[in-house]
């Protein structure tokens, strides 16, 4: 009996990982179809479609998108670089704060601060109303802060790290009250530390968010300098569609034939490389950090 047990177990086991497997494949199916079409051909493209691997390989595409905008393009990666980090150190110090503070029992408003951050989620005052406070009142009209502030704080992300922060021991801050702390003190000293985990999480969440944000830059820059990589890279595509497709007259374009196709997956390749790189690092803290905010007890 115990054999057959055993034998059912690593049945069992061996089909979970199959089909995990197979999952797995079908997943990393599309990156690899994406970086082998950015190295083809776009003549071999045109003829024969689509393959896993590439096809007449060729560096044109990359040559097309550095060589043209090289210098653009980097300065358009330290724009990125220093928005992500910058805007997601902010959103997790704002983030954790109001958390902590909603997580607080005996704090006076705390239901209130919850229902207005629900209500955000539910109404909000459009699209227009928005621009023109942000533009008008705010001044985030071609800045820098344009690409942070309208991204600093998550209603989900705070909810997830309130949940957290709820189940940390009432016992470890009733100490440091003892102890003569504050709670800022307490948030600081006690509840972060105990809290790597979600701010592993919400971390990797708003870099992400700020990482591929291109909307941003569409609605409030103007300068070429402050573009972050995501928008000039939308703007290479928008330009090689524009040409390709005939928009734009074929004087303009001369006799020039742009890699359309390579480009839209060169592009990617560009975009999600160091998110490649990086989320393996801290893919067990993400993983951990969304189990631990789906419980309530």
């Amino acid at each position: 009996m115990e054999k057959n047990g055993l034998l059912g177990d690593k049945l069992v086991m061996a089909l979970a990982y199959g089909i995990i497997g197979l999952f797995a494949v079908l997943c990393l199916y599309p990156l690899l179809l994406t970086v082998s079409v950015s190295f083809s051909s776009e003549k071999a493209i045109a003829m024969n479609g689509y393959s896993i691997l590439p096809q007449a390989f060729s560096l044109d595409t990359y040559k097309y998108i550095f060589v043209n905008s090289g210098s653009r393009i980097l300065r358009s990666y330290g724009v990125t670089a220093f928005v992500t980090v910058a805007g997601t150190l902010g959103a997790l110090l704002v983030t954790s704060m109001i958390a902590y503070a909603i997580s607080i029992r005996k704090l006076k408003y705390r239901n209130i601060l919850a229902f207005i951050s629900n209500f955000t989620i539910i109404f909000s005052a459009g699209l227009i109303p928005w621009y023109m406070v942000s533009v008008n009142y705010y001044g985030l009209k071609n800045s820098m802060l344009a690409l942070i502030l309208p991204s600093l704080f998550n209603v989900w992300n705070m909810f997830l790290m309130r949940t957290y922060f709820a189940g940390i021991s009432p016992s470890l801050y009733e100490a440091a009250e003892i102890d003569g702390a504050n709670h800022f003190t307490i948030f600081w000293r006690v509840a972060l530390p105990l809290s790597k985990t979600p701010l592993l999480t919400v971390g990797l969440m708003y870099a992400l968010q700020y990482w591929n944000d291109w909307w941003h830059a569409l609605i409030f820059i103007n300068e070429k300098d402050l573009f972050p990589l995501q928008y000039y890279l939308y703007n290479i595509l928008s330009n090689v569609n524009a040409i390709s497709s005939g928009r734009i007259p074929s004087g303009a374009a001369g006799a020039i034939t742009l890699p359309a196709e390579t480009v839209k997956m060169a592009v990617t390749v560009i975009t999600i490389g160091p998110i490649i790189f990086l989320f393996p690092f801290i893919q067990k803290y993400f993983v951990q950090g969304i189990m631990t905010g789906a419980l309530k007890e």
